[in-house]
């Protein structure tokens, strides 16, 4: 006697897993080179205009 896969219910469709945003982030090498650029940059730049605002002005 043969089996058929009719006799079983229709598997319902699985809902799309939505992938977490620190996943996507992190698997993003293009991204995290920018960032891995842009954030030192922005912060040496705001360290040195600090620096400059604190020199006091010459007489």
């Amino acid at each position: 006697m043969e089996t058929t896969d009719d006799t079983r219910p229709a598997a319902a469709p699985q809902p799309i897993e939505q992938i977490p945003a620190m996943q996507r982030i992190l698997d993003n090498p293009f991204l995290l080179l920018f960032i891995g650029v842009t954030m030192p940059t922005v912060l040496y730049i705001i360290w040195g205009v600090m620096e400059v605002a604190s020199v006091p002005i010459a007489n």
